[in-house]
């Protein structure tokens, strides 16, 4: 019997035995170095998946651009992502869902400035580097709203988050947004740079969620709720053991444990008893003004979005947390 006819053999017992999804390939995870993930890794350390009798395979990316192209074309099956980035994909054409709230930032998304540079009204005329489409086109577009500007009053540098800190105290850029572990990175490693502006101003803006494709979620549905239960027992491992949980994601995400503690602090995770929650009423509205807030900043890419209750799959959140 081949490799594969034994895996599938094996999958199949384990969905009849214990009740297990059956699986014959790896679920693929397409995902970032961001704290907020950090779950996942230690699902995977420490044999979370394997519990749930799924086989999971995490596949890191560096720009949003690209695990979302990933996840269109089929070469991951589910994608860790900004709710911004749901409602981008949504407005492209994509037939996807959220059916897992994974965290919530607060101060791990911010921007950061040299010397002379103390608000974002500051930022007037100066060059900021940022990631187009992602959590900080978000964040620093509902700063300069907050501050009665726009994005036209600045000089935008299209860079990914890992550069975007580092092009800054390098005297590239005047400033930059961006997000943990790569804020603290920067600023050990530059003098005179501080954070002029955090998420924490708008609780409930940064947000990420698992997505798949609408038809993916339905053929695979038990497969999820492996997921979401590993996902469970891995946020309640952190908790329980911060240092060890602490270590694999500051492993995962390439940040030293000094930087990461002061990182992860402003990160929120959610477990599914916390999504059952947010999922009641909370999330659908941080996801409306998330939405607003695209459409009011950046009308040409994003004319509208959908309905929150055609951009979320509840049916994962209820099967897990019901079990």
């Amino acid at each position: 019997m081949t490799i594969p006819a034994r895996r599938a053999t094996l999958a199949l017992l384990l969905a009849t035995t214990f009740g297990f999804a059956a699986q014959a390939e790896p679920l693929r995870i397409g995902l970032q170095p961001w704290l907020g993930y950090g779950p996942l890794w230690v699902a995977e350390e420490k044999g979370f998946f394997d519990a749930e009798g799924i086989e999971v395979q995490l596949i890191n990316f560096n720009w949003d651009q690209d695990v979302n192209a990933a996840l269109v074309s089929g070469n991951v099956d589910v994608q860790a992502a900004a709710t911004n980035t749901l409602i981008n994909l949504l407005n492209a054409g994509a037939e996807l869902k959220g059916f897992l709230i994974l965290d919530a930032a607060f101060e791990a998304d911010a921007v950061i400035a040299a010397e002379g540079i103390d608000s974002i009204a500051d930022l007037a005329g100066k060059s900021v580097a940022f990631e187009l489409g992602a959590t900080s086109d978000l964040l620093i577009n509902y700063a300069l709203r907050e501050a009665g500007m726009s994005i036209s009053d600045i000089n935008v540098v299209p860079m990914g988050a890992s550069e975007a800190g580092l092009a800054a105290i390098a005297g590239r850029v005047d400033a930059a947004v961006s997000y943990e572990p790569y804020i603290s990175a920067a600023l050990a490693a530059g003098e005179g740079y501080s954070v002029i502006y955090d998420a924490s101003a708008a609780p409930g803006l940064i947000s990420d969620l698992l997505l798949a494709e609408t038809a993916f979620i339905e053929e695979n549905r038990d497969t999820l709720v492996g997921v979401a239960r590993a996902w469970d027992a891995a946020i309640n491992f952190i908790r329980e053991n911060p240092e060890e949980g602490g270590r694999i994601i500051a492993e995962a995400v390439g940040s030293d444990m000094e930087q990461f503690t002061v990182a992860f602090a402003g990160v929120h995770l959610y477990n599914l008893e916390e999504n059952v929650e947010a999922l009641s009423g909370p999330f659908q509205e941080a996801y409306e003004s998330i939405g607003s807030i695209m459409v009011e900043t950046n009308p040409t890419d994003v004319p509208s979005y959908p309905a929150v209750t055609d951009a979320l799959d509840l049916s994962v959140v209820k099967a897990a947390a019901a079990e």
